[in-house]
């Protein structure tokens, strides 16, 4: 009887454990997703997908009309698949990415349990709960996508290297998530997630590759010709235009965002509210064997691999670091769990009770200073009621107490629950009262435009010499192409039109066009997502639009 009891009780603690972490999931990544302003990135990815379903660009992909061949396109088709199941809807969009977040939990999840033979639930909350993870998946570009399909190969690679059952299989399935990543953003992921990961792996496993090889070798057939067959493709029908964004690309790797080797020194910022954690699960095994086994290597020195990897790149963005929080997850759990094991138990030691006090005190004293920050800056500026600065004081103060408790009684699971609640409550209910703040109260959005009447089939111009925001073509769903401003002929053949312009169309068009055109001034759009004062507000965003036709008689 104690036997099926037993079995019973940790049948119903996995349930419970899965159950919970899909509801971190759902929060994390689909609940209010659409409530921030799309960004530069995300603009792309969206029209190039519009252009794919509208116009019929599913092979070679445009944006603006233009070529858009910088980016492989598995993830502008997942995003176009969205467009006909509910056009123009963002948190849709957002929401296929979402999916593929959750594919990288999932395939997280299982590495976590069948590979490192570790229990699942830590490290995957210590993942779902780093900044970099949570915004990638509540975006529509690319980054979520390669990622979670590497982490799907480097799954069943490592399957089949232990020699699990159907290792044939699990190699061919590699092969598959393998290419699937490269087509979804070329060798960014096999360079900086899968490249570090064996390396790791051949250090700490040692494994024998006796019987293997023609595994791998048809891994890596089948995982270049599903990931490269489009750049084939390309190369045949538009060989020309595809070398020139090869050797853009090649350029702006070598000379764009160019910072130095060191410039990631502060990686550990990345995951967000663990920082600590992981410096203190990257330095406190080094101290004796205890705390160190097989599982802490091999995710170690996966982390450093990839840092070193990334760090040999000469073009370097913050953003850039996202896969290195995978192998950090896995190892910030090692140690989570060694303190969940020893803590309270003859295997503690005073170094480790004072580095799992010290990570909840430093999260508990941020936690306690959220009501008086919340008050500053959210609700002496109106953004909020006092009833809800009050509810979210006592919440806080709850979060504040479950974490003191665990510090006090050595409980890192309180910790960690803790602050998954916290997480999941700003996701579903701070993020909407913080709209206001985040976005441009005063936008008045291009997209507007969709609503006048007279205009719908009207093409949009801009002045070639002045760059467009991509981001006003997101918001106006529609081409707006560069015109020659300084000529008047080159506006009067392509009348009628909706002309862009800064300082308005008097000033910018040459005075012998308006005696062969006139106008009716459609008003002043600025679709500036951050407000005024903010660094990231800017001109660029805001236009005046004049409907330019020839005159009637």
């Amino acid at each position: 009887m104690n036997r099926i009891a037993n079995l019973l009780d940790h049948t119903v603690r996995q349930h419970a454990k899965q159950l919970a972490m899909i509801l971190i999931c759902v929060c994390a990544f689909f609940v209010n997703n659409c409530l921030i302003v799309p960004d530069i990135m995300e603009s792309r990815n969206i029209i190039t997908a519009r252009e794919m379903v509208y116009e019929g660009h599913w092979l070679i992909p445009t944006m603006n009309g233009e070529l858009r061949l910088e980016k492989p396109p598995l993830p502008t088709w997942l995003t176009a698949l969205t467009e006909y199941i509910q056009p123009d809807s963002l948190a849709l969009q957002r929401g296929m990415a979402g999916i593929a977040a959750l594919l990288l939990v999932w395939y997280f999840w299982r590495f976590a349990r069948k590979v490192l033979y570790a229990d699942p639930i830590i490290p995957t909350v210590l993942l779902c709960t780093c900044y970099n993870i949570i915004l990638m998946g509540r975006t529509a570009s690319w980054d979520i996508y390669c990622h979670a399909f590497m982490m799907g190969g480097i799954y069943h690679l490592a399957r089949a290297m232990r020699q699990a059952p159907h290792k044939g299989l699990h190699y061919l399935a590699a092969g598959l998530f393998t290419g699937l990543s490269i087509l979804s953003k070329g060798p960014v992921s096999p360079y900086a997630l899968l490249l570090p990961f064996l390396l790791s792996w051949g250090f700490v496993e040692r494994p024998s590759m006796k019987g293997h090889w023609r595994y791998v070798a048809m891994t890596v057939v089948v995982a270049l010709l599903l990931g490269t067959w489009w750049y084939g493709y390309v190369h045949f029908s538009q060989a020309e235009k595809l070398a020139a964004v090869v050797e853009k690309e090649s350029s702006s790797w070598a000379n764009h965002n160019v910072r130095p080797w060191w410039y990631y020194w502060k990686f550990f910022l990345e995951t967000g509210i663990w920082s600590l954690l992981l410096l203190t699960s990257l330095f406190l095994p080094l101290k004796d064997k205890w705390r160190r086994d097989k599982r802490w290597l091999l995710t170690a020195g996966w982390m450093l691999a990839s840092l070193v990897l990334l760090s040999l790149m000469p073009e370097k963005k913050s953003r850039y670091l996202l896969p290195l929080l995978i192998p950090a997850s896995y190892m910030m759990g090692c140690m989570v769990a060694w303190w969940e094991l020893s803590l309270g138990t003859r295997y503690e030691t005073k170094a480790d009770r004072w580095a799992f006090r010290i990570n909840a005190g430093l999260i508990a004293l941020a936690v306690g200073a959220l009501p008086s920050a919340m008050e500053v800056m959210v609700y002496a500026k109106g953004a909020v009621s006092l009833e809800w600065w009050i509810a979210f004081t006592c919440f806080a103060l709850v979060i504040l107490s479950t974490l003191i408790w665990s510090l006090i009684q050595l409980r890192p699971m309180g910790m960690l629950a803790a602050v998954a609640v916290l997480f999941m409550a700003a996701e579903c209910w701070v993020l909407p009262s913080l709209e206001h703040l985040i976005n441009n109260p005063d936008r008045k959005s291009i997209a507007l435009t969709r609503t006048i009447e007279g205009i719908e089939d009207v093409p949009f111009y801009h002045a070639k010499d002045v760059p467009l925001r991509i981001e006003l073509v997101y918001a106006a769903n529609r081409h707006i192409r560069p015109v020659d401003t300084s000529c008047a002929d080159s506006i009067l053949c392509r009348l009628p039109m909706v002309l862009l312009t800064h300082e308005g169309a008097g000033a910018t068009l040459p005075d012998e066009l308006w005696e062969k055109a006139d106008s009716v001034y459609l008003g002043h759009f600025d679709d500036n997502p951050r407000p005024k004062g903010n660094a990231r507000h800017t001109d660029e965003f805001a236009y005046h639009l004049t409907l330019i036709y020839p005159p009637t008689e």
